[in-house]
């Protein structure tokens, strides 16, 4: 199901808002998605799965804390597992495979990237200090492992 763009604009608003206030210090504000049951157990899976260093940022403390939620660095890249999908997204839209992971870059918010597989989406909003060739192909393997395609 599609949701209505304000929905996807709240979505972007709340990740820019951790990146904003990543500098602040202590853990870094994402607020954390609400997934399906089926998600749910797949991005838990995927919680223990994910990196402890992610393109050479440290995995650091959400707040709220969140099974769904993993942030990196001071907030400059976040991950979301279990968001709904993308309202930006069109069926005839083509991914980019990185690493067999594809991934739909928003084409209103050039640092937001999410992850389509059978069980469900994964949102990552990487900030510009980061190439984001190399955080979604560290991320792609626990991915691919947590949430078949």
């Amino acid at each position: 199901m599609i949701r209505p763009p304000r929905r996807s604009r709240s979505l972007l608003l709340a990740a820019a808002a951790a990146l904003a206030l990543a500098g602040c210090g202590g853990a870094v504000r994402v607020d954390p998605p609400a997934p399906d049951p089926t998600a749910a157990a797949a991005c838990k899976t995927l919680a223990g799965l994910l990196p402890q260093r992610l393109d050479g940022a440290d995995r650091v403390e959400s707040e709220p804390p969140s099974p769904y939620v993993a942030v990196w660095g001071e907030g400059e890249i976040a991950l979301r597992c279990g968001v709904p999908r993308p309202a930006a997204m069109a069926p005839t839209d083509q991914l980019s495979t990185i690493d067999g992971v594809g991934w739909f870059a928003d084409p209103r918010a050039d640092t937001l990237f999410t992850a389509v597989t059978g069980s469900g989406y994964v949102e990552v909003t990487i900030s510009r200090e980061h190439q984001p060739g190399i955080v979604l192909g560290e991320l792609a393997a626990p991915i691919k492992k947590a949430l078949p395609g």
